[in-house]
């Protein structure tokens, strides 16, 4: 594992995720080199790899569910040579949600389709509908709401939602319109970004994940958002984001980190002011941007955590392997 971060840069094929999915890493660099395969179809499949194998209970079914016990899922994926996206939110009982992801992109003219008429399009795909509760999930739940549904995620509502499982009502009086920025446990915040490089040149950057644990039902994460969860551009790079989606996408930190890579500015300064711009106003966020520019030289920034791990696989190398970067301090 390497703890300082590159500066060489490559043309040759490569693959950069978040956190160290490595399996994630290894059969999207697998795809990528296959002949008629593209960065496309490499991202799919990394990114599907942390669905199947639900990377740290963050991506994928059965886990994180929300106030209602169900799990759903968000993703994204973006072609860098036509600058078009697909993505799902919310979406419900699906499992491959960065595959409907690329169906949103592949057969209609739109961006995002979310909800349940997001399944409804997934079915009309082809897709299986199965069931994205384990027991895992429906214990996690159980807990939760014996707890009194705590942590969640409410506001300015009675009766008071640090002491009940509501159902709640609008407060008329005393409203905070504070920010606010929850600490994030371990592993609520491992969302899969991945951004590919193939031989021709062509990028493509996708995200998957189950989003926040507990979350109020139909919530967005930033991960589905284009520009927020990844940005890709055959110009200039990727970029991808992975953290406190609610504070990060009001502040599209990876379009950030492209526009300043556009200017001539490393990925890792490119990624550090883009973390730097959101703990101006959130200092107790949680978060990282990873960015990989089209010559091939990647790096990251990251806020509220000790160290930041990120995934790489190029030509030549047998194993991916994981950088560790030190965080940034409020």
């Amino acid at each position: 594992m390497s703890t300082t971060q590159p500066t060489s840069s490559s043309t040759s094929p490569i693959v950069v995720n978040t956190w160290p999915f490595v399996n994630a890493t290894r059969n999207a660099f697998t795809k990528l080199i296959t002949p008629g395969a593209t960065c496309l179809d490499a991202v799919e499949v990394g990114c599907r790899t942390c669905e199947d194998e639900q990377c740290d209970g963050s991506v994928g079914w059965g886990n994180h569910p929300a106030e209602d016990g169900e799990t759903t899922l968000d993703a994204l994926i973006m072609d860098g040579r036509t600058i078009t996206a697909g993505a799902v939110a919310n979406l419900h009982r699906i499992k491959n949600a960065v595959g409907v992801a690329r169906a949103v992109l592949q057969y209609s003219s739109h961006s995002l389709l979310v909800g349940e008429s997001a399944t409804k399009f997934a079915l009309e795909m082809g897709f299986k509908e199965e069931d994205l509760h384990s027991n895992a999930s429906i214990n996690l739940w159980n807990q939760w709401k014996n707890g009194n549904c705590q942590p969640n995620f409410r506001r300015n509502v009675q009766p008071d939602p640090a002491t009940s499982c509501g159902p709640y009502r609008p407060k008329l009086e005393n409203i905070s319109n504070k920010p606010i920025c929850h600490q994030l446990p371990a592993r609520e915040h491992d969302t899969i970004g991945m951004i590919a490089l193939d031989s021709n040149g062509d990028m493509a950057a996708g995200t998957s994940t189950n989003g926040l644990q507990f979350k109020i039902p139909g919530r967005v994460a930033d991960s589905a958002v284009i520009g927020s969860g990844a940005y890709v551009d055959n110009e200039i790079g990727g970029a991808c984001a992975t953290g406190d989606g609610d504070v990060m996408q009001r502040f599209v930190p990876s379009y950030h980190a492209i526009q300043l890579m556009r200017q001539g500015i490393p990925p890792e300064e490119a990624c550090s002011d883009a973390i730097k711009r959101i703990a101006k106003y959130n200092p107790t966020f949680t978060g990282a941007v990873l960015a990989l520019h089209k010559n091939g030289q990647h790096g990251a920034a990251c806020h509220g955590m000790d160290t930041f791990p990120y995934s790489v696989m190029q030509q030549g190398w047998v194993d991916p392997k994981v950088y560790q970067i030190p965080c940034f301090k409020s």
